[in-house]
């Protein structure tokens, strides 16, 4: 061993960097490194009191304090040598009892390949979950993790966490060139290690950060990132291979959209995987949806201000017990699909927020960087890298948890520039439009990977306006989504069943203003959570009347619902006409379902379930005209809209044509309509399949004994008709017996 005197390969100044954290290359200083006076080897160990080299042939070498916490010594016997095994032993107390030995982070190759470095500097590494974040690795027969974060304008990053007493001082990263990502392998971390990278900004301020590609966070408040390795074994293969051959826009589709939290406060995702798996089942519900389940700051909202985008909420368990409640489902038969929320992001500061001390994630222009809204910070959808983050992370949920299909938020918000701004504070595309021009070309991306990557799958978008194309595939020129939303819908029915039906009459239009359009996309027809919050009443409180016409506006509304053209998506406790609206503490009421209205409501809405399952005319053609026909769309003065659904099997107007066939009969007034004659398609019986005023329902029980005969005297332009009694505020559907 030589004076550290002679250790002349580094400066002062080198050294001040480094242990400042803003050295780009901490692994040239730190380390083993032949040299022309033998191998000379340097550790970072701030305020240790002794330093000590443990050769692989168990010598021990004291190292000598060299500046500000760096310690060196050189081998000069090791001259004409490779770089020696080496572990080193640092102890903190005056007498050494407390020594640890561990081995260096800085004798290690960094773990992303250059081909990995090339992706994402193109912005097309569509599995960048895989080389960024946290990894536990074996490296050279030592295990430790790999950390890898992209951080392109700070100064220095370092990683802390439970393996440094968060000191934060002695894991410098090192900067792998033009990419902008800092990597370093740390031996001996392990699984369940908490962490977070140390930020110097380009401003030079430090700042503690979660990691943006973590796949597991502690439980909030608390915010630091968590090492996790899935262990799960996937039980749902089948599920899987039936899913790559599935065209969902000409498959049944009835969603039961779930918030986790409030379903049943205090459930586990493992819990949830027998209870709502047990309980969605019974109902009949094709498909769950649950709002964002990726880390969340704030318990008591939707969850929709993520800040942990690759990683499922910890409120309920660890990852592999979120694959698990998503493996139950499949078993059962239901599909799942996730929200996902790509418009914007948090402005907390330990996350995405000026992550490197710059607009790295978000737009640098407020114009388009800031939602004036929602005191949000929108992504930067122009930067490759930016557009890399978000397009992996929606293959990711695909794929790592066998997502069915992710429901895009916000998108409206994303299209437009001036989205919520008034005039001067929004800045005009290239071309002096209004359209954002990078955010369209990146939700273009995202579903065209996804549905490459991803066969079977679903991307739904929740878009408010007139957006042409939003359903329509990329080379057509539309966004490439499965579905949309139909919002138009929603609004138009919900205003018209909130009037007194004595007023109905006036706003007929309303309900069949939604055909006109029924076919511009492939619609979900959604009555969602924002329908139930905010002082906008529960379904039933939007109903007019006393207790009974409540109760039986919301029985028609789901069964004119389940009949209209278009999948279907129900929040929880819709489903038996829960009456106060969503809270996150208390959950759904289901004290409720001691009362017999409400177990009317939830019986029907599980036969309507068990109907449309079995009926493909009711989703076979929801997004072609051949589908659908009006028997009579202008009965305003009787509030009674009627039409038909065919099976793509189906041809109209023939006998033969006619099994399978639905007619929907919905009278919207508050008196039954007695002696109604309706045209029919073919005379013979016709069965009531549902009836929403039957008795046990919680209804008066005004209909037809079951069935109905059609005789063959033409009417509204049908070669048959029938006679019928049509409930007061009640739906009917008939079909021909076989």
């Amino acid at each position: 061993m030589t004076d550290p005197s002679t250790d002349t390969d580094v400066t002062l100044g080198e050294i001040e960097r480094l242990v400042s954290g803003q050295h780009f290359n901490p692994h040239s200083i730190l380390g083993a490194h032949p040299g022309p006076d033998g191998v000379v080897v340097r550790a970072l160990r701030p305020l240790a009191r002794s330093v000590t080299l443990i050769l692989d042939d168990g010598r021990r070498v004291p190292m000598t304090h060299l500046y500000q916490g760096v310690f060196t010594v050189t081998l000069p016997e090791l001259a004409d040598e490779k770089v020696p095994g080496y572990r080193i032993a640092t102890s903190y107390a005056e007498d050494g009892e407390d020594e640890t030995v561990a081995d260096d982070p800085y004798r290690f190759l960094p773990q992303l390949s250059d081909y990995d470095l090339y992706l994402i500097g193109e912005g097309r590494h569509e599995e960048l979950w895989q080389v960024l974040g946290a990894h536990v690795r074996e490296v050279d027969q030592v295990t430790g993790v790999s950390f890898a974060v992209w951080a392109p304008n700070a100064r220095g990053v370092r990683v802390t966490g439970d393996f440094d007493f968060w000191d934060g001082r002695a894991f410098p990263m090192r900067s792998l060139g033009g990419t902008g990502v800092w990597e370093l392998f740390v031996p001996g971390v392990t699984d369940g290690t908490r962490y977070k990278y140390a930020v110097c900004g380009f401003d030079g301020v430090w700042r503690d950060k979660a990691d943006p590609l973590a796949s597991y966070a502690e439980r909030p408040p608390a915010t630091a990132s968590v090492v996790f390795t899935s262990r799960y074994s996937w039980d749902d293969a089948s599920w899987m291979e039936a899913r790559l051959s599935r065209t969902p826009v000409s498959e049944a589709m009835s969603i039961y959209e779930v918030h986790l939290g409030s379903w049943r406060p205090g459930l586990s995702y493992r819990e949830l995987a027998v209870q709502l798996v047990d309980y969605v089942v019974d109902l009949g519900f094709t498909h769950v949806e649950f709002m964002p389940v990726a880390e969340h700051p704030f318990s008591g909202s939707w969850g929709y201000q993520v800040t942990g985008y690759y990683a499922p909420t910890s409120r309920f368990g660890d990852p592999d017990d979120f694959r698990y409640l998503i493996d139950a489902l499949h078993q059962a038969g239901i599909g799942v699909l996730v929200d996902w929320v790509p418009a914007h992001f948090p402005r907390d500061d330990w996350a995405l927020a000026r992550f490197d001390g710059t607009a790295l994630y978000e737009h640098p222009d407020p114009r388009r960087g800031s939602h004036p809204d929602w005191g949000t910070l929108i992504f930067n959808f122009g930067r490759t890298e930016v557009r890399n983050f978000l397009v992996a992370n929606a293959v990711y949920w695909l794929e790592v948890f066998h997502v069915d299909g992710l429901r895009v938020d916000a998108v409206a918000s994303m299209l437009y520039l001036d989205y919520s701004r008034k005039a001067g504070e929004w800045a005009p595309n290239q071309y002096g439009g209004r359209e954002n021009l990078e955010a369209i070309s990146f939700l273009q991306e995202a579903n065209a990977t996804c549905y490459k990557r991803v066969p079977g799958i679903t991307m739904v978008a929740e878009e408010s306006t007139a957006w042409p194309g939003v359903s329509r595939p990329v080379y057509l020129g539309g966004l490439g989504f499965g579905f949309k939303w139909n919002m138009g819908w929603m609004h138009d029915t919900l205003s018209y069943l909130s009037l007194d039906p004595i007023y109905r009459q006036y706003h007929h239009n309303e309900m069949t203003f939604s055909m006109v359009y029924a076919y511009t996309e492939n619609f979900i027809l959604p009555l969602s959570h924002d329908e139930v919050v905010h002082g906008k009443s529960s379904l039933l409180g939007k109903m007019p009347g006393d207790e009974w016409r409540r109760f039986a506006g919301v029985r028609s509304l789901l069964a004119y619902m389940w009949a209209h053209p278009g999948k279907q998506l129900l929040f929880m406790g819709g489903e038996f006409a829960q009456g106060s609206e969503w809270s996150d503490t208390k959950g759904l009421d289901w004290w409720v379902l001691d009362f017999d209205v409400h177990q009317g409501v939830q019986r029907m809405s599980r036969d309507l379930n068990a109907a449309y399952r079995r009926t493909p005319a009711l989703w076979q053609l929801d997004t072609s005209p051949e589908g659908f026909r009006w028997i009579d769309a202008n009965d305003a003065q009787g509030n009674v809209l009627s039409f038909l659904r065919f099976p793509a099997s189906a041809s109209e107007g023939s006998a033969s044509g006619a099994s399978g066939v639905i007619a929907c009969i919905a009278n919207f007034s508050a008196t039954p309509h007695l002696e109604y004659r309706i045209g029919l398609p073919a005379a013979g019986r016709w069965r009531e399949v549902i009836n929403t005023d039957a008795a046990v329902y919680g209804g008066s029980g005004v209909g037809n004994l079951g069935g109905i005969d059609a005789v063959p005297e033409p009417w509204h332009g049908l070669e048959a008709s029938a006679v019928i009694s049509v409930p007061p505020l009640g739906v009917l559907w008939l079909t021909p017996e076989e």
